[in-house]
């Protein structure tokens, strides 16, 4: 059974994957430094945004001395139209000394030391693992991704590390990469979070959730009660 449920997943990756023949990160990047900062941005925040700041931003700071010696006003100013900038300029200079400090100045090309630089975790260093070294760790679980592995049944996990351990179970380390941007294109364009266009999706056929997949993979909304106080419902159900 386990091996048939592999099959199945392999198979309709596939399918996907001939969809998005151009699957790819979509944070714009010249180099593994400009990588690893749009990154960082990211968190929380949507590629189209970052993508719109980092020009200027690695411009003025194009490498890990620059940043590691830059004023934070500065950065903080080039980043302000994102969210938690502020915390993520700190990041990124602090990131920065310790590349300087403790790598002259590169990226390193492990999940040990990439974890331990600030803002990084390992959704972040699995990303450069994957992107700019081609030897990811693990598997990208971002929105997307949580959504659409929920959706197609590879995984019944709400927890991001849970997801991902389910996904390495099912899949070859050689499709850990692909499988992220894969996914990622196919929530982005198709599997959307609210109203996903089943009638249009490639793989409609081999998803148990099809045409009533809204209702699944998607945070619980909040509502307020005529008292006031926060209740937790699910999507798709009506408000107390």
């Amino acid at each position: 059974m386990a091996r048939a449920k592999k099959a199945s997943c392999v198979d309709t990756f596939s399918r996907l994957q001939a969809l998005y023949p151009d699957a790819h990160c979509e944070l714009v990047h010249r180099n593994v430094f400009e990588l690893l900062c749009a990154t960082v941005l990211s968190a929380q925040t949507t590629d189209v945004a970052v993508n719109r700041i980092t020009p200027a931003l690695f411009e003025r700071f194009p490498n890990a001395l620059a940043m590691g010696n830059a004023d934070r006003a500065e950065v903080e100013k080039l980043i302000s139209t994102i969210g938690m900038f502020r915390q993520k300029t700190k990041n990124l200079i602090a990131l920065s000394r310790l590349l300087i400090e403790r790598h002259g100045g590169h990226v390193p090309a492990s999940m040990e030391e990439l974890i331990e630089l600030p803002g990084v975790g390992r959704k972040t260093a699995n990303v450069v693992l994957g992107v700019a070294f081609a030897k990811p760790e693990g598997v990208v679980v971002d929105t997307h991704v949580q959504r659409i592995a929920q959706r197609l049944g590879w995984t019944r996990e709400a927890a991001p590390e849970k997801i991902e351990r389910d996904l390495c179970s099912l899949f070859p380390r050689g499709d850990w990469d692909p499988l992220s941007h894969v996914l990622i294109f196919h929530g982005r364009r198709t599997c959307f979070a609210r109203k996903p266009n089943c009638a249009e999706c490639g793989v409609s056929d081999a998803c148990p959730s099809a045409f009533q997949a809204e209702t699944v993979g998607r945070k619980p909304s909040r509502a307020r009660t005529k008292a006031g106080k926060s209740v937790t419902r699910k999507p798709g159900h009506a408000s107390p």
